[in-house]
């Protein structure tokens, strides 16, 4: 029996990116790409070209990275907007334009402030210049879950006619029920027939997410909206690892259906973006989750040890969680060996990045006696995500605050010129930040600072991640830094978000 294809649009870079805290840079973004596309996610939403020069940028380049993917864009139903989404994708193998306009009276009259037909008018419009630049439109009736159902119709037809092939009912404030949701897409379903495909992108704010979208794929659906980990503004959005793995274990109930995900890729995906984002998903979160295969009660790890599926509906290897092993490799080991190494842990780099990561595996393999595949996928991952380096950290030490004021001393690389300087602060992490705005001549507001041992042990590598703010006018940068040191490691972070930073201002100033 051939099996109907649920299309999975990934919305993470976009979308996702809204959650707080949770900006990327360019390089960032097209190492996710990659990811999603090995994941073997149908459509990607690269971002919202007319929203910033650094998300056209990042559009742009994945457009060019990206083969197997259709790459999509964001765009309101505004010509500047269609045709900035139209020139950042044109030179994707398969491209998509995604427009929206909001279609509940009560965006309508307070957000719009426009009429039903008004609203229709700039909908035909937006889509049919989107067709200008692409054949393949989708469009967006916002908050599709509180509009009457009529003018749904009304504008479906309208937009089907202009060119349209995908309509989207967003469930945009996360407010529908699951049965709410299926008697929703099973009429629009029924109404657009053959015309076109419906789609979901169900929010989060009731915890349903999910549940609404797995409603909708019984109905009629066959195209999802979602996120790696959830991730989206507020509660954030359906999560892509439990769609694909609920239609994937209730084959009984999902038998028509499938994806084509990848599912092996599922717990790296989720790694890359948990790694790059610093949104760890909570130890509980399904599927992905840190405990989502721990067994500590004596009666199920007693079952467990007897036959794994009396406790496990679906297995670790499954999601391509695999049980880590120890880096036989030290600082005497060689190229070959370290790049079949990251091959076998998902990893194919181009010559820079391989070189550059290689050069700090050995500076590890220097202060780690034992170097565990969390330790290398971090290490590969923050070397992979790096913003072009306008700063770099060569030396820091700082002088014992117990009895005296907190200082350091901060060496940083510039165009090939080292500049040495000395600052103060309230604590260790404060004089740091400091010294290095008296270096780089910008000033940032510290708006969050977490840190974590990526493995166990004396000797852990630190992940240190800070949210940092260099404009009142623009979002906040991440930035991640490694080290055995936490106090390198947080250095490390701040000139990250710092050249992240830079490189979005060159963006701006070359458009």
């Amino acid at each position: 029996m051939n099996k109907e294809i649920i299309k999975i649009f990934d919305t993470t870079l976009r979308d996702g990116e809204q959650s707080p805290g949770a900006s990327m840079n360019t390089e960032e973004k097209i190492q996710i790409a990659i990811q999603l596309e090995k994941l073997g996610v149908d459509i990607i939403e690269a971002g919202f070209a007319a929203a910033s020069p650094g998300d056209f940028d990042a559009i742009e380049k994945i457009a060019q990275r990206v083969t197997n993917s259709t790459v999509c864009s964001l765009a309101r139903a505004i010509d500047a907007d269609v045709k900035s989404a139209g020139e950042a994708i044109a030179k994707a193998n398969m491209k998509r334009i995604h427009t929206f306009i909001a279609t509940s009276k009560i965006h309508m009259e307070h957000k719009l402030k426009m009429t039903p037909d008004e609203v229709i008018q700039r909908a035909v419009r937006a889509v049919s210049y989107a067709k200008e630049f692409v054949e393949d439109v989708e469009f967006s009736c916002e908050d599709a879950g509180r509009s009457d159902i009529g003018f749904l119709k009304e504008i479906s037809d309208a937009v089907i006619d202009a060119g349209a092939s995908t309509i989207n009912l967003p469930d945009t404030v996360g407010y529908k029920l699951p049965s709410e949701i299926g008697e929703m897409v099973r009429i629009m379903s029924d109404y657009t027939k053959n015309r076109a495909i419906i789609s979901v992108h169900n929010h989060n704010d009731l915890g349903l997410g999910v549940a609404n979208s797995l409603e909708a794929v019984l109905n009629g659906a066959r195209q999802v909206e979602c996120t790696i980990n959830g991730l989206g503004e507020r509660a954030g959005n359906a999560a892509l690892e439990e769609i694909v793995m609920a239609l994937k274990v209730r084959s009984d109930t999902f038998a028509n259906y499938e994806t084509n995900i990848n599912t092996q890729e599922i717990y790296p995906s989720s790694r890359l973006i948990a790694n790059i984002t610093g949104i760890e998903p909570q130890p509980n979160k399904a599927i992905v989750g840190k405990n989502a295969f721990s067994h500590e009660s004596g009666i199920h790890q007693d079952g467990m040890l007897k036959n794994r599926e009396t406790y496990e509906i679906m297995s670790p290897e499954s999601i391509g969680l695999i049980k880590e092993d120890t880096l036989v490799l030290g600082k005497h080991s060689g190229r070959a060996a370290f790049k079949d190494k990251l091959a076998k842990l998902g990893f194919t780099l181009e010559e820079e990045a391989l070189n550059k990561s290689f050069e700090r595996f050995k500076l590890l393999a220097d202060r780690k006696k034992e170097i565990h595949d969390a330790d290398l996928t971090a290490l590969v991952t923050n070397e992979m995500t790096k913003a072009t380096q306008v700063f770099e950290l060569v030396s820091l030490q700082l002088m014992d605050c117990s009895n005296g004021v907190p200082s350091a001393v901060v060496k940083i690389k510039k165009e090939g010129k080292e500049i040495l300087e000395s600052g103060i602060g309230a604590g260790m992490i404060d004089a740091i930040f400091k010294t290095i705005e008296k270096i780089s001549g910008l000033q940032g507001s510290l708006k969050g600072y977490k840190v974590k041992a990526v493995t166990e042990g004396k000797d852990a590598l630190a992940s240190v991640t800070v949210t940092v703010s260099f404009s009142n006018n623009e979002p906040a940068i991440i930035g991640h830094g490694l080290h055995v040191d936490t106090m390198v490691a947080s250095a490390r972070a701040y000139i990250g978000a710092l050249n992240s930073y830079l490189s979005m201002e060159g963006m701006l100033k070359k458009r």
